[in-house]
């Protein structure tokens, strides 16, 4: 890749260019990474320790807050650390390693979810059979996997991306590196990489998407056989995760499936789904989970009292 480029740093044109606007973005920013790593972080804790939620619903939500760390830590820490500096730079090696994690955790975070949306038909649609199609070891295979088709996925798109000559200009007009915007600083006819990240970004959250929307198409037309107490559970676990998903593949598919463009409202869209959608994950499954809630009273509780003792 050296050998093909003039270019060793890149310059990140940020948010905006206004200091005062992007301190005032700095105070914002900041504690809502901080609310990200730990709201979290305190479900990855209440699920490994606490043993009312054993099941494998909350064994996968776990890992979504894992990969939500991951996910948001590729990006934010510098962003929120830019918009102190008034020149953002970051190397060429870096940028195609923070492209590479951030597409990583993203499409590991999308099959976590149609898994999630899976161990929901499941337990809905196929009660009987629960226990024995959602076992430890087939969760454990269903977390693996998710993990290693984010990884496919991004070697994928980093072995397209390492092989464009970059000589000049080297200004991403973007707050973090990401495909598109890197594709426009090439020294080179992208138009071909660029239908390829369509098709291999735009249409797989396409995909995932509708495997979503279809399973829980199936799911509310088989709650027309439970009672009401059954469909009411139901429904407020499936809402939360619905909910998420939504937050979720509405930004990546307004991005990914149209032409790039470098419109304000394409980045504030990337800062949503970035930096404020990560941290509305956890808040959106313990407010609408009562069993999350209890846990983790009995998380705390359990270290005030140790603490006192």
């Amino acid at each position: 890749m050296a050998s093909r480029n003039n270019v060793t740093e890149l310059i990140i044109a940020g948010l905006f260019q206004d200091p005062e606007v992007q301190r005032v973005c700095f105070v914002v920013f900041l504690p809502v990474y901080l609310a990200t790593v730990v709201g979290n972080g305190v479900i990855v804790l209440t699920v490994s320790i606490s043993k009312s939620l054993n099941s494998p619903m909350y064994f996968f939500l776990s890992y979504l807050s894992l990969v939500e760390i991951s996910y948001s830590s590729t990006v934010v820490p510098k962003f929120i650390t830019d918009l102190l500096t008034k020149i953002k730079t970051i190397s060429l090696e870096g940028c195609v390693a923070q492209i590479f994690f951030f597409h990583f955790f993203g499409v590991s975070e999308t099959f976590l979810l149609t898994v999630m949306a899976y161990d929901r038909y499941v337990a809905i649609c196929k009660p009987l059979h629960y226990t024995t199609v959602m076992s430890r070891p087939v969760c454990h295979l269903l977390v693996a996997g998710s993990w290693l088709g984010g990884f496919f996925h991004s070697m994928v798109q980093i072995i397209v991306t390492v092989q464009l000559p970059f000589c000049g200009p080297n200004v991403i007009d973007h707050h973090f590196c990401d495909l598109h915007p890197l594709f426009k600083i090439a020294c080179t006819d992208t138009s071909v990489e660029g239908v390829f990240v369509l098709v291999n970004s735009g249409l797989f959250a396409i995909v995932s998407f509708l495997l979503l929307v279809s399973s829980y198409i199936i799911i509310l037309v088989n709650l027309r056989n439970h009672s009401a107490e059954g469909r009411r559970k139901a429904l407020s676990t499936c809402a939360s995760h619905i909910m998420v998903v939504l937050l979720f593949f509405g930004p990546a598919i307004f991005l990914y499936m149209r032409p790039s463009s470098t419109f304000t409202e394409d980045k504030l869209v990337a800062v949503f789904y970035t930096v404020i959608t990560p941290m509305l994950n956890p808040i959106i499954y313990t407010l609408r989970n009562a069993e999350v809630k209890i846990a983790m009273k009995r998380l705390l509780g359990n270290k005030v009292n140790s603490r006192v003792e």
